[in-house]
């Protein structure tokens, strides 16, 4: 009747003292109607214990009490507008008025100060950020603003109601808490409560951060002096902690803890960031400072790289959410220190792997390893190699920016073609490959160390050969490509050649070149004679050698006897009846070869007929 339009090509009126009368009385009933439930509910507070208390007070937010805490949070939102419109219309009366809506906004205020309190203190449990992070998603959390709070935020409390069979409980109840926490969070804020709000957030929210940190062994108190004077086992202990604390730290403690001041505190930006940023900061600082001065060890050493780079992958897969998580302004210097980490870190690993590659070059040690095995440095520095090509991700984000600098072009042989498209071109790759020609580069060195020709041969073949193995068994066949495989095992096969050649040449020298050509009967027992003698005397010395690789070793032994069995077993056939200088049939070539390359060291029969009889050559 009072609110009938007026007509639309006149302009509207000023409000007339029938309309202003109507205003007043609307707000003294909201003022009567607060009283009425704010005085209730400070009745039973005080009637319950000690009225300061905040504790084992009546909670009107219980699952008994939704309506009433519709019609609370009501009242007071009504309580508001009734002083607003009691500040804008002075009238008579109008001070007294206004003074008792302030002492009820007061009351009232005091008791949502003490749900707040209750709830965040009661729902701990459900309000871990473990729990609010997985349900973060959900549409159901509350996503009202307090103006609209009655007709949204306990519609979607009901709905969490009507699904809570499908709904776990811990989430259900979580649900319902941050539904509550919410809306008397905008309700304080609204009011102009924001301290004595945002005061208890801070206090009980960084106490669960604090101990949360503290039960993941984040140490605060470490500092970089500290650090430094750790033994690195003690330190690798500590490395070790972090890296299963970082990623529960960042995933779901900070990650819950910011959702949670963005789903409580929504009515306000600045809010949120100065909740968050005074719970989180200084234990997110500590956290990512640890790695920061782990990588200013100044005992560090190539070995003790793999935990650097296990710290900077871990930072580094992080990264997209600590950007996200601290994203405010405030929250820059996590943010910073967390790259920080990843460049100290990165300069580290550098370093450590120049100290790698000048450690092998500086290498001058003269003694040769006995019987031709795999070279100390060769097992070290592929297990080393093979072991880093797992972290080959993270290494070229390391070496991107880092030009290989060589005193000369490497050979195309060793990278293959440019042509090709499966030549080495990646910088980490190229790294790679650097490395393990710097070895290689130092065996060919050792190699020379040995008296016997065929030996050093059998030693670059073995070595060789181990390398292309630990290539094709870890990742470093991805990285170096099967070019590089395929060209190294034709080497490998080359000094193999090389081995057999100069290791039985003298036996294959002593047979004729056309084993079936008719000679003397002399002719015959000095070939068998040289052909004895030559035999016994490789074996015996080869006896020691060795060829680990159960493969090579094979082919090797396949190659010998092919490549002279034949010869001899025409000659054997042709001449084998002549007197007893024949020593050793085609099938005892064989059988003795098969005992070679374990390095047993025991030369058996034939060493002991050397000694038969006054053969000369």
């Amino acid at each position: 009747m009072f609110f009938k339009s007026s007509s639309p090509t006149r302009m509207t009126p000023p409000a007339s003292p029938l309309h202003h009368a109507f205003s007043e009385t609307l707000m003294e009933e909201n003022i009567e109607v607060a009283e009425f439930i704010i005085t209730k509910w400070d009745s039973a507070s005080s009637s319950d214990h000690h009225h300061s208390s905040y504790c084992n007070i009546a909670s009107l937010f219980s699952d008994d009490n939704k309506e009433e805490a519709k019609q609370y949070l009501s009242s007071v939102k009504g309580l508001q507008k009734a002083m607003q419109y009691l500040v804008s219309h002075q009238s008579a009366g109008s001070s007294e008025k206004l003074a008792k809506a302030q002492t009820l906004m007061q009351t009232a205020m005091k008791r949502l100060e003490k749900e707040f309190y209750q709830i965040l203190k009661n729902n701990r449990a459900y309000l871990d950020p473990e729990s609010v992070s997985t349900h973060s998603s959900r549409p159901s959390v509350s996503r009202s603003s307090f103006s609209d709070f009655e007709e949204d935020e306990f519609e979607n409390k009901s709905r969490v109601d009507e699904n809570e069979e499908s709904i776990p409980e811990v989430e259900r109840v979580s649900l319902a808490a941050m539904a509550d926490l919410r809306a008397i969070a905008e309700a304080m804020i609204s009011a102009g409560y924001t301290k004595e709000c945002i005061k208890i957030y801070k206090v009980i929210r960084k106490s669960i951060i604090d101990e949360a940190l503290y039960n993941l062994g984040v140490e605060r108190t470490l500092t970089f002096q500290q650090i430094q004077k750790m033994e690195w086992e003690a330190l690798e202990v500590k490395i070790k902690y972090w890296l299963r604390a970082v990623k529960m730290a960042v995933k779901t403690l900070f990650f819950g803890e910011r959702i949670l001041c963005d789903q409580l505190f929504a009515i306000s930006t600045p809010i949120r960031e100065s909740c968050f940023t005074e719970i989180s900061k200084d234990g997110a600082l500590a956290l990512f400072g640890f790695p920061e001065n782990v990588a200013k060890y100044k005992k560090s050493t190539p070995e003790k790289m793999f935990q650097f780079l296990d710290l900077y992958e871990a930072v580094s897969d992080l990264w997209p959410e600590i950007e996200s998580i601290f994203s405010f302004e405030s929250t820059s210097t996590v943010r910073s220190t967390a790259v920080n980490s990843l460049l100290r870190l990165g300069d580290a690993v550098r370093t450590m792997l120049t100290d790698f590659e000048t450690a092998m070059q500086k290498d001058s040690s003269k003694t040769t390893l006995p019987g031709g095995g795999i070279h100390p440095v060769t097992r070290y520095v592929m297990n080393y190699v093979s072991l880093l090509a797992d972290y080959s991700g993270i290494l070229s984000d390391i070496v991107a920016d880092w030009p290989l600098t060589i005193p000369s072009p490497l050979p195309e042989s060793f990278f293959g073609s440019p042509d090709n498209e499966d030549s080495i071109s990646s910088p980490i790759s190229v790294r790679f490959a650097w490395l393990i020609l710097v070895m290689l580069c130092k065996l060919d060195g050792k190699a020379a160390m040995y008296k016997d020709v065929a030996l050093s041969y059998l030693f670059l073949a073995n070595n060789l050969q181990y390398v292309v193995g630990k290539v094709r068994q870890s990742n470093l066949k991805f990285l170096l490509g099967e070019e590089w495989v395929l060209k190294h095992e034709v080497k490998v096969k080359k000094y193999a050649s090389n081995y057999e050649r100069m290791g039985w040449s003298k036996m294959i020298a002593s047979l004729p070149e056309d084993p079936t050509a008719e000679i003397t009967v002399d002719q015959v027992k000095e070939h068998f004679r040289r052909f004895n003698l030559s035999f016994e005397d490789a074996y015996k010395k080869q006896s020691s050698w060795v060829v680990p690789d159960p493969r090579l070793r094979d082919e090797i032994k396949i190659s010998l006897a092919r490549r002279i069995v034949p010869i001899y077993k025409e000659f054997f056939e042709m001449y084998g009846g002549v007197g007893t200088v024949v020593k050793y049939t085609p099938d005892d070539l064989g059988n003795y070869w098969s005992d070679l390359f374990y390095g047993s060291g025991s030369s058996g029969s034939v060493s002991s007929s050397s000694s038969r009889g006054g053969r000369s050559r």
